[in-house]
């Protein structure tokens, strides 16, 4: 098999973290790992494999020997960053918003559309974490279906917005614990103790661009067609982004035939027995990668309507699971190709 050259864009950041640590556990085949980051942390260490390795800047010339680029630096890093690991050679997946909604670029979700990688000119977009689950869910439905209108309420963990959420549900939990006045740090409004509705800035029509991003997400990658109205808000959760669905659909549903569709889908777990109170919660995704499905129920309010549950990791699937997942998707469909070997012939 061949082995690859994998550079990791942001590799000390939480989802570049994750990026290297699924890498490790998917026994991707890597002949060295590149671990790129900001100039302020050149020389600091990772342990990949177990071997300790030094971070690198990700700067033109960086990506010379690299086959896969990892991206999660931001959106103006893969601006930036992202054409010059092209020019000089690399395959990106890029993690930000930057590439998403560009139609050079395809936005992938392996489950879903795996067929748009053979349309890539160097950059591949990883979608939004509350995307990705969505799709993943959607896709066995939309295929036996066929879905006319979304409505999505998302739950998102802290870790959506980096350490810097993270951080902040700790420090504000114990200022409150303690008696202390809370002092909102990373978000809008405090975090702990709260549900904030606003996640991102606010747009004119009354959206917020993380909630824009599912609309225009969910018809590049499933259906120009279907219709979807999202509301996103921050909950503090540390891990696992959840989401309400109500779907409704062109055809009549059968809540048992829905069922194994869901159950036989790739990547889907359906976890969905109210009698022992089963269902997904976020606290599930700290070992599970799969996209859960639970509580399940016909809409009565609409003609052939659905509603469920679902519960994905937002740093494992809704970012470094899928991110290598395309990875290894083009691997299998023989998209990759070793510099290292192209350069023996």
């Amino acid at each position: 098999m061949d082995r690859f050259v994998v550079a990791v864009v942001g590799a000390l950041g939480a989802v570049g973290q994750e990026m290297l640590k699924t890498l490790e556990q998917r026994n991707f085949p890597v002949s060295k790992i590149k671990p790129l980051d900001i100039a302020q942390n050149v020389g600091k260490e990772i342990v990949f494999n177990g071997k300790v390795v030094k971070v690198e800047e990700a700067k033109k010339g960086a990506f010379s020997d690299v086959d896969i680029a990892l991206f999660s630096a931001g959106g103006d890093a893969s601006l930036v960053l992202a054409p010059i690991a092209v020019e000089e050679g690399a395959i990106v997946i890029d993690n930000s918003s930057a590439w998403r909604m560009d139609d050079n670029c395809p936005l992938v979700v392996p489950e879903v559309n795996p067929n748009s990688l053979k349309t890539h000119k160097g950059i591949i977009a990883n979608p939004n974490c509350s995307t990705i689950q969505m799709v993943v869910a959607l896709k066995p439905l939309h295929d036996l279906y066929t879905i006319k209108r979304v409505v999505v309420s998302t739950y998102q963990a802290v870790s959506g917005a980096g350490k810097k959420g993270i951080d902040a549900l700790s420090s504000e939990s114990k200022q409150k614990l303690d008696g202390q006045e809370v002092n909102p740090s990373a978000f809008q409004h405090q975090i702990a103790f709260n549900a904030i509705p606003q996640i991102d800035v606010f747009l004119e029509n009354g959206y917020t661009k993380e909630e824009m991003k599912m609309v225009h997400e969910t018809h590049k990658i499933l259906d120009p067609k279907i219709k979807v109205c999202p509301t996103a808000v921050r909950i503090p959760v540390y891990r696992g982004h959840s989401e309400s669905i109500a779907i409704e659909l062109e055809k009549p549903v059968d809540l048992i035939e829905a069922r194994k569709a869901l159950e036989s889908a790739v990547g889907v777990i359906v976890v969905d027995d109210p009698s022992t109170s089963t269902y997904p919660m976020p606290i599930d995704s700290e070992r599970i990668d799969a996209t859960m499905v639970g509580r399940l129920r016909l809409d009565p309010t609409v003609n052939n309507g659905l509603c469920f549950w679902v519960v994905a990791n937002n740093l494992r699937k809704g970012a470094a699971l899928n991110a290598v997942q395309i990875a290894e998707t083009m691997l299998t469909m023989n998209l990759l190709n070793s510099k290292q070997k192209t350069e023996a012939k």
